[in-house]
């Protein structure tokens, strides 16, 4: 017997999930495997961004999502005499995607509603105990090889194979993919808490930039407090790891705290050299890592999953040619790179260890520290090769998300379809929703939308599924434009189902 499926991913942690869900609700039959059998027990990333809830929102998890979070609030860093150097604000208002800025959470409690949402969809095959061992291209599918905890090997047959199975990606290695290093490699001690009591539990977010030993102190989500405590030069990690340590550590904060999980990891910069090879896909942490500095680690991966999922499910039912896959990196790779550079860059100013340069440090980012409202505005996609309406200055930017005064959000009245939004609508397509401003879906976001239009200068708006901005200009200038870069039909086709 074989199974043959549109999509296989490797991996079930965050990003192989939420691509598996976005692909389920196009329609397309999905394996995922994953060889463990439950979602790790323990915290291991702390954070996302708005763009993120909204990708949770689509996939109709947002009030678990919120359930295990809680908004960021200020990221601050101060020196080792408490004298703030730096504030970056991170409010819980409103931003750009109709959620807060950004978002502490417990991963495990996400994760579990990621995997309950994909119980739900029919076409969606989750196996667990099931280890990926290699893959075989042909012309117009790929062979999978996999084994499950009784040492049998099982093959499945797929149209596309992603794999996001974290940073030692076995299926990196077996496609021989490379990594670019970027020379940043700095061990730190990670440990995860259950505060007993809130007194003296810092209530931001803060990084001790102390040459003495410099310091993360962030509050996860909702009951949860972690310490990242940098690594001396002297020190080993069997060293920092052994009984004792940690809690001289947590005796300078003063707080009453259960030591919930404690690790070594070291935090670098990585990117693969290619993301794509013939019919096999990498995404998430198989394709970058990142040192933490910047909260953009998972959220990168996410982002990588809202930008395959549509230009699959464009390949996969709506016959853009499968070209429009090499868009996925082109677009992907420049966000990374600028959070990957952005975290080094932040995590060399955490990482001094020279008192004489700390000092010098301090002096400068106080002397500008009240004209730093935030971090710098990086991370959007890559323009080169990229899909979007060339020449454009908004192509490439988020789409906002309006919220109505009882609560409703844009996109939820709308689909999942790219939407062509103008004064007239027009005739819908597989791939493409035409609507006019003044239809009565919109009735409670009208004001908003239009006002932002004219904001813009623009008769319509195209936006692409990923909700970035493809380009803003005339409709049928829009219509003819989105057609000939993508590269989809007028009328979307079915996606084909699994066979036995």
């Amino acid at each position: 017997m074989r199974e043959r499926f549109d999509v296989i991913i490797v991996g079930l942690g965050p990003v192989g999930a939420v691509l598996a869900g976005l692909l389920g609700q196009a329609g397309l039959t999905v394996l995922a495997m994953e060889r463990s059998h439950e979602v790790y027990p323990l915290p291991r990333a702390a954070h996302f961004d708005h763009e993120i809830m909204r990708v949770f929102q689509r996939l109709g998890i947002a009030s678990e999502a919120l359930a295990h979070s809680r908004p960021a609030g200020a990221y601050e860093f101060r020196n080792a005499g408490g004298e703030l150097l730096m504030s970056a604000r991170r409010g819980g208002e409103h931003g750009i995607s109709g959620w807060a800025q950004s978002y502490m959470f417990n991963q495990p409690g996400i994760e579990r509603a990621l995997r309950a949402r994909l119980a739900a969809m029919p076409r969606i095959t989750v196996r667990l105990g099931l280890a990926f061992q290699s893959l075989e291209q042909h012309g117009d599918h790929v062979v999978v090889m996999a084994k499950d905890d009784g040492g049998a090997i099982e093959r499945f047959e797929a149209r596309y194979l992603v794999g996001c199975d974290g940073a030692w990606s076995p299926v990196r290695e077996a496609l021989n993919i490379g990594l670019e290093d970027y020379r940043f490699d700095e061990p730190w001690l990670v440990v995860d808490t259950i505060p007993r009591s809130s007194a003296n539990l810092p209530v931001v977010n803060l990084q001790i930039c102390d040459p003495a030993r410099p310091t993360t102190c962030v509050l996860m989500g909702p009951g949860r407090h972690r310490w990242e405590f940098m690594l001396l030069p002297d020190e080993s990690a069997d060293a920092v790891l052994a009984p004792g340590f940690v809690e001289a550590l947590l005796a300078g904060w003063d707080v009453d705290v259960e030591v919930e999980r404690k690790a070594v990891y070291r935090f670098h910069g990585l990117i693969a050299e290619r993301w794509r090879d013939g019919r096999a896909l990498i995404a998430g942490d198989a394709a970058h890592q990142m040192p933490p500095f910047a909260g953009q680690g998972m959220c990168s991966g996410i982002r990588d999953a809202a930008n395959l999922a549509w230009k699959l499910e464009a390949v996969l039912c709506h016959g853009a040619d499968a070209a429009m896959l090499d868009t996925y990196q082109a677009e992907r790779d420049r966000s990374v790179r600028d959070y990957i550079e952005l975290a080094i860059g932040m995590g060399r100013v955490v990482c001094t260890l020279d008192p004489t340069v700390a000092a010098q440090r301090d002096a400068e980012m106080m002397a500008r520290r009240d004209t730093d409202a935030s971090l710098p505005a990086v991370g959007g996609p890559g323009r080169d090769g990229a899909l979007f309406a060339p020449g454009d200055a908004a192509a490439g930017s988020i789409f906002p998300q309006f919220v109505a005064a009882d609560g409703a959000r844009f996109d939820d009245a709308l689909d999942a379809r790219a939407w062509l939004i103008d004064g007239v609508g027009g005739v819908s397509s597989g791939d493409l929703r035409r609507i006019a401003i003044d239809d009565p879906v919109l009735a409670p976001f009208r004001d908003d939308l239009a006002a932002w239009l004219a904001g813009m200068d623009g008769q319509a708006v195209l936006v692409r599924p990923d909700r970035y901005i493809f380009g803003i200009g005339a409709a049928a200038d829009l219509h003819a434009c989105w057609r000939a870069a993508a590269g989809t039909a007028a009328v979307g086709t079915a996606g084909q189902g699994a066979v036995g």
